[in-house]
């Protein structure tokens, strides 16, 4: 190999050098052989085991594309810069002088080339499969950019400036930038080396007055600098295209500087670039820099003129003094780019006026239809659901709770539930070995949860404090009841779970896994084997061997505990698992858990996001979903955080017990989706394949409508001058309990204004920027089983006179009955916390609710506990143990007369055992639910689905008996109001 360069005649004979003492040899020898052997070890360890995880999981063909298409990029930009630097090298000796003037220049560099020389060929091999390393590094690194431009399809639109495809934006640019980058990378790289080869052997002098280069120096070094310069060319070219997703000062996108001045000047640039490249072409002929050099200096001087100086001269001049009627064509452009990146366009906006008239209004009406209204906070009730739900102190909930909703009785009732985790953190100290940490705590069980409207399981009555719907004791199994057999109860796979669990006992063994279950007599857990399909299987040596290496723990070779049936469990926390198979998705911070067929699954929705769409506004992703249960931990795709389109292409669910995980189309129609089910084919599956039982607990994603509320606060306007004057701008208030933090949606059963019907939805509210009025109400159908599922519907509120959030927020601290019954019990040591300020729609107004929970200062084993309602309703604030006594209190009536059988403005007398009022209305309206259920129970068998049909009539026969126990309450003698 050293024979790769002709041996140069010049060259003295290098003096015979003592070879290293033998022993000496030896050891350098070793050394190396065991650096490699390590490296070599490690590097095989993490890639068989997640090449083994990934087959386990049932997705070996996302292992394989990730790993081909990097290894693929790795090898040929290496392999491409390594051959351009090698070859310019190479050039470069061969080009060399055959006689150098003497000077003390080449003096100098004699010793040099004296001491390269031995090793040139070794030297230039080195140096090229080093770069090469550094480029094939950086290009495996571009797999998302690569496999979008060998999948993306078109979006079926057009950007109004260049009239090409989205789908050129988002698919092909980046890519074709990345290629046009490494060009000029490559092209420096090579002038670079190739100069240093040309000055060391005499092509290049620095130190004489005139032929600094040698002929075929210039020639080579004018070659490669005509392909930066004409590399620069094509950036030029596509940084034209960039425009339209830029951010800038006022909008994103091209504005009128940008197409008056920006865009002339690239193009202007573009073709300066192109000549500049023939002058270096023709400096191979010519071997004079006077044109080359006036080119390059031209093209320095027009990028600073034209590419800075000339557009913040139009935009000061020109464009400033005018700037609304300048801009209002690009600011339109945004607009409706914005409006549709974000899936904004089919927002409904309704007026509506919040005129309440306490005088007629009844408390069994705003009863009713405060009935499903949320008083279970799931951001407090964490502590109490570990409190009295927790059992041992080694299980745990996740810090915020989850809501979700289930069919109990016939009819849909809202749950704040969690999962029993295990808590590792609350294992004694000296339990907290090895063998317990990784054989014998390994799992969580079960579900707690919690009715969220105060109300037990049928639904009847509320009653203070937190009605469970699942827990430990025995009429705490409204879920369970759900399932004939109960439902898989063990969680191998959560958001607390250890890093890894070993599983599978010793042949004729006995279970070691600590498992809740029913605990015996003496209070002993049970214990369990895991036997899912999940886990990776550790049965041999060598995957013992590969696992002690990738966790650095020898234990998996010396513990009898890892034995021919043991799995390692690992990547067990939803959204971790989910981005390992799904690298593509940004996915929502929310994984959230259902109980659906008898086992646990964890349901997460995936988005696709860019931040190239056309014209469309960009803006932080962390911002817009920022709130004040936001902890930040995000799963995103982006360089940057930045993005400016937005779909929820993908709904995923995780078995807590087995790990399996499934992958759904949600939206089929995004182009992103469909490049990316492309790149990874039988990764996700068709929409159709959703079960219905999966299809019950799917809704709106949080994260999504956070992002799209944010937008719409600012584009609910859609005409250009009043979007820049911003005289009407909204924007999300501040958490009232929460200062700093916006306040976050929730999620609560809402009947629309004009509407009969109730569904489940996700809803938040706008004020003015800068002001604490509101402004508007805002809420989307997250019913995944309705037709109108998706749909966003805004209430506006023209009258600027209606308190905000804050505003109401501080109204009832201050009301007079409020400070009374809070101070009495404050008296007694307890510390209100205030939960959620909930908004929503009632008859004509516009109702605000907020639990007050109460936590003893002086105990440590204290935890919240729901103790007060206050409603802030037309201009009265009321507080109550439950809704309807809050309601009471804002009516001036007694609760238990006038659900009894009065109307909300009598004394409390009867009128001959009747219903009246508000209690006939409530009977009429269950009895028209009723008939709506027999309707399409009947329907649902005309289209024989006997299982619909049979949950119709079991929900209208849960109505009509709610309507017959109504009126036989009604007929029973009222109990006289206090001091009455």
């Amino acid at each position: 190999m050293s024979n790769l360069f002709d041996d140069d005649p010049r060259r003295p004979t290098p003096p015979r050098q003592t070879p290293p003492p033998r022993r000496s040899r030896a050891l350098v020898i070793t050394a190396s052989v065991l650096v490699v052997g390590f490296f070599a070890l490690t590097t095989s360890a993490g890639f068989f085991t997640d090449r083994m995880w990934y087959g386990a999981v049932g997705f070996p063909q996302v292992f394989s594309t990730l790993f081909w298409t990097r290894a693929g990029l790795f090898l040929v930009f290496g392999a491409l810069m390594a051959l351009v630097v090698g070859a310019n090298m190479y050039l470069a000796y061969r080009l060399r002088p055959v006689f150098r003037p003497n000077s003390p220049e080449q003096t100098g560099l004699d010793r040099y080339r004296e001491a390269v020389d031995p090793i040139r060929t070794w030297l230039l091999v080195g140096v090229a499969v080093l770069l090469g390393l550094f480029a094939g590094a950086s290009a495996s690194g571009q797999w998302r950019e690569y496999l979008l431009w060998r999948n993306g399809t078109d979006f079926g639109s057009t950007d109004k400036y260049f009239d090409r495809d989205i789908g050129f934006y988002v698919f092909d640019l980046p890519w074709l930038h990345y290629l046009v980058d490494s060009v000029m990378a490559f092209t420096v790289v090579a002038v670079l080396m190739a100069a240093l080869v040309h000055y060391l052997y005499g092509g290049v002098r620095l130190q004489t007055s005139h032929d600094r280069l040698s002929g075929p120096a210039q020639a080579q070094l004018s070659v490669l600098v005509g392909v930066f310069v004409l590399a620069k060319a094509g950036d030029y070219w596509l940084d034209r295209f960039d425009l339209v997703h830029q951010s800038g000062q006022l909008i994103t996108g091209v504005t009128y500087t940008d197409d008056h001045a920006v865009l002339p000047a690239k193009n202007i640039l573009m073709a300066i670039a192109v000549i500049c490249a023939v002058l270096f072409f023709a400096n191979v002929l010519r071997r004079t820099w006077l044109l080359p050099s006036v080119g390059l200096a031209l093209l320095a001087l027009s990028a600073i003129l034209l590419g800075m100086i000339w557009p913040g001269v139009v935009q000061q001049f020109q464009v400033a003094p005018t700037e609304a009627d300048k801009e209002a064509e690009y600011i339109k452009a945004n607009i409706d780019a914005t409006r549709a990146a974000y899936d904004l366009e089919d927002v409904k906006i309704d007026d509506f006026t919040s005129e309440v008239s306490l005088a007629t209004a009844q408390l069994g009406i705003l009863s009713a239809q405060a009935s499903t209204i949320p008083l279970v906070d799931p951001k407090l009730v964490a502590e109490t659901f570990e409190q009295q739900q927790q059992v041992r102190a080694y299980y745990s909930v996740s810090p915020v709770l989850d809501v979700d909703r289930y069919r109990i009785q016939g009819e849909d009732r809202a749950l704040v539930l969690g999962v029993r985790e295990l808590d590792q953190s609350g294992i004694t100290e000296g339990d907290r070995n090895w063998l317990n940490l990784h054989t014998v705590y390994t799992h969580g069980n079960g579900v707690i949860a919690a009715f969220a409207n105060q109300r037990p399981e049928d639904n009847s009555v509320e009653r203070g404090g937190i009605q469970w719907a699942e827990g430990q004791q025995a009429n705490e199994d409204a879920l369970s009841n759900l399932f004939p057999d109960g439902y898989e109860s063990r969680v191998y796979y959560g958001e607390q779970s250890p890093d890894y669990s070993i599983v599978g006992k010793v042949p004729g063994g006995n279970d070691v896994e600590l498992d809740l279950g029913n605990t015996s007599e003496d209070d002993q857990d049970e214990t369990t084997t895991f036997d899912g399909d999940g886990g990776v299987k550790v049965d041999s040596l060598l995957d013992q061997l590969l696992y002690a290496v990738k966790f650095g723990d020898p234990n998996f070779l010396l513990s009898e505990r890892v034995n021919e049936n043991s799995k390692v469990l690992y990547y067990r926390q939803p959204l971790e698992r989910v981005e390992k198979l799904a690298p593509w998705l940004t996915l929502d911070e929310d994984p959230y858990p259902a109980v659906i067929d008898g086992r646990i699954k964890w349901i997460l929705d995936g988005y696709t996001t860019t931040d190239r769409y056309p014209l469309s506004q960009k803006e932080s992703f962390d911002e817009m979903t920022d709130d004040s249960l936001d902890d930040g931990s995000q799963f995103g795709t982006l360089p940057t955080d930045e993005i400016n389109y937005m779909r929820n292409a993908v709904k995923a669910t995780v078995d807590a017990y087995d790990g399996s995980v499934n992958l759904y189309a949600w939206d089929e129609s995004d182009p992103i989706l469909k490049a990316w089910r492309g790149a990874f084919p039988g990764t996700v599956q068709d929409r159709e394949d959703i079960p219905d039982s999966l299809m019950d607990h799917l809704r709106y994603p949080e994260d999504l409508f956070k992002v799209q509320r944010y937008q719409f606060a600012r584009y609910h306007v859609t005409e250009a001058h009043d979007f820049y004057t911003g005289n009407d701008r909204w924007e999300v208030p501040q958490d009232p309990e929460v200062r700093g933090s916006y306040q976050p949606p929730y999620r609560m059963f809402l009947e629309q204004p004009g509407e009969s019907r109730s569904s489940f939805a996700l809803t938040s509210v706008f004020v003015p920027r800068g002001k604490n009025n509101l402004a508007s109400f805002v809420s989307v159908d997250s019913d995944a089983t309705s037709d109108s599922y998706g749909e966003m519907q805004v209430l506006q509120l023209p009258n600027e006179q209606t308190p905000g959030p804050g505003l109401i927020a501080n109204e009832m601290t201050t009301s007079e009955n409020v400070r009374t019954e809070l101070l009495a019990f404050q008296s007694g040591g307890s510390k209100p916390i205030y939960g959620n300020l909930l908004t929503l729609p009632i008859e004509d107004g516009l109702m605000y609710v907020q639990p007050v929970y109460a936590i003893r200062e002086l105990s440590d084993a204290s935890f919240p506990e729901l103790e007060f309602v206050i409603v802030s309703y037309g201009d009265q604030v009321g507080i109550g143990t439950t809704m309807t006594e809050a309601l009471a209190d804002v009516l001036g009536v007694d609760p238990d007369i006038s659900t009894a059988g009065s109307d909300g403005g009598s004394d409390g007398g009867g009128n001959g055992g009747q219903p009246t009022g508000d209690v006939a209305a409530q009977i009429r309206e269950l009895l028209d639910r009723a008939q709506v259920a027999f309707d399409e129970a009947d329907a649902a068998l005309a289209d024989r689905d006997p299982v619909t049909y049979a949950e119709k009539v079991e929900e209208a026969r849960a109505l009509v008996e709610r309507a017959v126990g109504l009126a036989e309450q009604s007929r029973q003698p009222a109990s006289p109001a206090p001091g009455g």
